[in-house]
């Protein structure tokens, strides 16, 4: 009887281990979130990642599916935690902004199911953004690619987000290629959103006869998403200011480079009137630098039910924007994370009420602080029954008018690129520390903040990314910034004053 249950247990012990495979293992919770009435746990799903770019949920596999900016596809099992690589990409070209992309993950009932990828490549001198589709088989393995589209691309601005909608369409969200005239050429297919049949061809319905183009009037957009409804929203990286959020609708003309987020000033006014401009539905300025953005619909989350999830870059936030019942409009923004995790990259929302995100801190343009040693993580918010971490709660969000000493007009404006103790960035962004052009005729420094630099030496050094116009600004608050740049980083020089600025305005 002993040696027979003996048996009968070793018998079981597979049995047993199987199912513990099934169930989840947990993370410790690192914050607990309070929202009005439900609370929220943050963990960390993954770590030590390579700039996670985009996140794709697996429903077969129930696995999150990510790019790495440098060509690596790989699969995160929501389980048992682990992460493993699907394939790499030889033919990505990485350069700061430039690489492994957008990705949009198609699995209908039954039926192909496809990966389309957005990636920069590069032949001799020439770069080009390319939208790719790949068959993906049921067990997650990549065959059979196919290239849909390959438009110019450029060290920048390159778009590159991918969303298959509920009409059954290729969304791709392309970049102006850093063109002054892409973006108003509807027979470019830069600074777009472009729409095409799950094959890569053209819809017989499309706005324009015979033309991929959608909609048009686009800098650099980072974010694409839709709701139930098929409504599309993008994200948009504004020049020095007016980052935008879009509600996309066919044959509209969202300005660019004409018109920056609102029709506010004469000019563009001017331009609106003459030929109709879509204006966006949400801007910021200071700007946020918005990356990915997810539709949050379901009602395991209540409070957030309807919404807009957005990872900021430069602000460092998780961004929650409530949408009107039509979806026309903005109606309320909260701030989550903001300086917490460094810069957020992509969203996703699960059918289950989870949310993941990701940060970017290994990117090209790593803030102060980070990376941290773990960096960079896929984390994951789950409702929960009681806070077992820390609490925080979202904010609401910050007014421009808030904004007026020199030392906080440079940290909305100036710290992104030039870094809070104002060494820059090597070959990309000047250093102001000791800097000779700051600490030397207040008119030189004046100009530069008033007209932008591109394409210029400082000293020896031409460096890769060109600084916008901050003419947008008042007279006191250039004044503001000025002073505080000549006063700080170990420069020691005289103040500018009103009368060096009016003969340059």
């Amino acid at each position: 009887m002993k040696k027979q249950t003996y048996i009968w247990l070793v018998s079981l012990i597979p049995l047993l281990s199987s199912c513990s495979s099934e169930t989840e293992k947990e993370s410790k919770p690192i914050n607990s979130i309070q929202l009005e009435h439900s609370i929220l746990s943050l963990t960390k799903e993954a770590t030590k990642l390579h700039v996670p770019w985009d996140l794709q949920y697996d429903r077969i596999n129930d696995a999150i599916l990510f790019s790495e900016i440098g060509g690596s596809i790989r699969r995160l099992d929501r389980k048992t935690k682990k992460v493993t690589l699907v394939d790499s990409l030889t033919d990505v070209y990485h350069q700061r902004t430039l690489g492994l992309l957008g990705m949009a993950l198609y699995q209908p009932e039954k039926q192909q199911a496809y990966l389309y990828l957005s990636y920069t490549s590069k032949k001799d001198s020439l770069i080009f953004s390319n939208l790719y589709r790949y068959e993906y088989s049921p067990e997650g393995k990549l065959a059979h690619p196919k290239l849909l589209l390959q438009i110019p691309g450029n060290t920048g601005h390159n778009g590159s987000r991918v969303i298959v909608s509920t009409d059954q369409k290729v969304y791709w969200a392309t970049g102006d290629a850093a063109s002054d005239t892409f973006a108003q050429d509807s027979t470019s297919l830069n600074g777009k959103i472009l729409r095409l049949n799950l094959d890569g061809s053209i819809p017989k319905d499309n706005p324009i006869a015979n033309s991929y183009v959608y909609a048009w009037g686009f800098r650099n957009m980072q974010g694409l998403t839709h709701d139930e409804k098929g409504l599309i929203y993008t994200s948009e990286h504004g020049d020095a200011i007016e980052d935008e959020i879009n509600l996309i609708q066919p044959l509209k003309n969202y300005g660019w480079p004409q018109i920056e987020g609102m029709i506010d000033t004469e000019k563009e006014k001017a331009i609106a009137k003459k030929s109709p401009r879509q204006e966006p539905i949400k801007s910021w300025t200071p700007v946020v630098a918005p990356s990915g953005m997810a539709y949050y619909g379901s009602g395991v989350i209540p409070e957030w039910q309807h919404s807009l999830l957005l990872a900021t870059l430069k602000n460092q936030s998780l961004r929650i924007l409530k949408l009107s019942a039509d979806g026309q409009q903005i109606v309320d923004e909260k701030v989550l994370f903001k300086d917490q995790l460094g810069r957020l990259r992509s969203v996703l929302t699960l059918p289950n009420g989870d949310i993941y995100f990701c940060s970017s801190n290994r990117d090209w343009n790593p803030q102060k602080g980070f990376p941290k040693p773990d960096d960079d993580v896929i984390y994951r918010l789950r409702i929960a029954d009681k806070a077992t971490a820390p609490i925080i709660r979202p904010l609401a969000a910050a007014s421009a008018k808030q904004v007026k000493s020199g030392q906080a007009l440079y940290e909305a404006y100036c710290a992104s690129c030039h870094k809070t103790d104002g060494k820059g960035l090597t070959n990309t962004f000047p250093p102001l520390a000791n800097s000779s052009l700051v600490q030397g005729n207040p008119k030189d420094l004046l100009k530069v903040i008033l007209q932008g630099l591109k394409d210029k030496k400082i000293g020896t050094i031409k460096y890769e990314s060109a600084m916008p116009s901050f003419s947008f600004l008042k007279d006191e608050e250039i004044i503001e910034i000025s002073n505080y740049i000549r006063s700080h980083f170990g420069n020691s020089a005289s103040k500018i004053n009103q009368q060096h600025l009016t003969s340059l305005r």
